[in-house]
């Protein structure tokens, strides 16, 4: 596009017209030319009439849309609501509930609350490098005040249970220190705070000998054989100079107000979905809104998320 729209009511003009979102997802996806998704074939032809192509090469699956490979795929949903729900999606500062999303669209709550998920599919991070230089680490417990008892009653409420049985979810963040306003934030949805499920976490995204800044829970004892491990004790203060937690402490205070205010309650099914959502407006909080539009919509190719799949038992045990 000549210039990407720069507010939400710009968003809806530009993509009113159906083949202007054709035009758009097209160069998206393929910059060099449009390519059969089956066979990668580039001998195709539009057609007009049906929005799709057709691959001349033979194989079954001879026809396909924009929208195949991507979150979109099998969604009757048009492209012009998409892209309006990924700005609303991208730029809420606490987010958006799929109640607010489907009057704002004029689609059912179940839709848009379907369109969410797949949304924050997109915002997904795929790969990692580790974390070097100075790197915040702390875990935090969602549905419970559990992340303010003393340190020992925590332990004993949260060990073996994993959250579950006092209700909370328990998530394990880091944060990588840059300068002002440009520190990056990773959080997964783990079992529970133990030493070898916090330590793992520590180990699979922060590269050996990076400084590491905690508290003074006993489940990170022992980090200073791999990492220069500073601590600091809440019960005595919130920060020594630079030994602090205080980014993941504001990160756990906006992600807190997002799920209490916006969404209420949050399944631990489906927790995970939503951390990655607040990960990507933190991670991209001085950026602007177009260019968070940008981010998200050039991340739905090559990610899908059936119903089946949001609804059903399997995606719980690969989140923790």
């Amino acid at each position: 596009m000549d210039k990407t729209p720069q507010t939400l009511l710009e968003v809806i003009r530009y993509f009113s017209d159906p083949a202007v979102c054709l035009d758009f997802m097209v160069r998206l996806r393929w910059p060099n030319g449009v390519a059969c998704p089956t066979c990668g074939s580039m001998d195709v032809r539009f057609l007009d009439r049906e929005q799709r192509w057709e691959c001349k090469a033979r194989h079954p699956r001879k026809k396909f849309s924009v929208k195949v490979g991507t979150i979109f795929e099998d969604s009757p949903i048009g492209l012009d609501k998409w892209f309006a729900a990924e700005w609303l999606i991208a730029n809420a500062k606490n987010g958006i509930s799929s109640m607010e999303m489907s009057r704002s669209l004029g689609v059912t709550q179940k839709t848009a609350w379907f369109m969410l998920a797949r949304i924050r599919l997109a915002m997904q991070t795929g790969t990692f490098e580790k974390f070097t230089g100075h790197v915040e680490a702390d875990e935090t417990f969602i549905g419970g005040a559990a992340r303010f008892m003393h340190e020992g009653v925590r332990e004993r409420k949260i060990k073996g249970t994993g959250g579950v049985g006092s209700g909370k979810a328990v998530v394990m963040g880091l944060l990588e220190r840059h300068g002002e306003g440009s520190s990056q934030v990773r959080v997964k949805h783990v079992r529970d705070n133990r030493k070898s499920t916090v330590q793992n976490q520590i180990r699979d995204h922060v590269a050996e000998g990076s400084a590491v800044f905690t508290d003074a829970l006993k489940s990170y004892d022992g980090l200073a054989d791999q990492y220069a491990h500073d601590v600091i004790d809440h019960a005595e203060a919130y920060a020594r100079g630079n030994v602090h937690t205080n980014g993941l402490e504001n990160f756990w205070s906006l992600s807190k107000r997002s799920i209490k205010g916006t969404y209420v309650s949050v399944e631990p099914f489906h927790l995970f979905r939503y951390l990655d959502e607040q990960a990507f407006r933190f991670n991209n909080r001085y950026t602007g809104d177009a260019e968070r539009f940008e981010k998200v919509a050039g991340r739905v190719i090559g990610k899908r998320l059936t119903y089946a799949a949001l609804t059903g038992k399997g995606e719980l045990q690969a989140a923790i």
